[in-house]
């Protein structure tokens, strides 16, 4: 399996980006994706999950500022990030996952950097 995150970059306080991630190896439209988040010492952080069927679930500090949504026929999840904040800071990866648990190992992440 492999999970390639891109589109990260430097942006501005109030500014906006938006992720993808192309996944690999797997039968995509099966399993529920999620955005992981690891910023310097921390550990990784689910953001944002989004399932087969397409309901969502998000971070609360991303409620309302964030959205992710995916293409089964891409096998590409996405996440569009607005409103962004220098906590928001961090490597951005994508994962499959139960629950809270990632089925795979971290792929290529992809750093946003939000400076005030």
């Amino acid at each position: 399996v492999q999970l390639q995150a891109s589109g990260g970059g430097l942006v501005q306080v109030g500014g906006s980006l938006r992720l993808t991630c192309a996944a690999s190896g797997l039968i995509f439209r099966n399993h529920r994706m999620a955005w992981y988040r690891q910023a310097p010492g921390k550990q990784h952080e689910q953001v944002a999950s989004v399932a087969s069927d397409g309901s969502t679930e998000y971070l609360d500090s991303v409620k309302g500022r964030f959205a992710i949504s995916r293409d089964n026929a891409k096998n590409t999840v996405y996440l569009q990030m607005d409103s962004l904040i220098p906590e928001d800071t961090a490597v951005y990866y994508c994962n499959s996952v139960y629950g809270f648990t990632v089925r795979y190992n971290w792929g290529q992440g992809t750093l946003v950097t939000v400076s005030s």
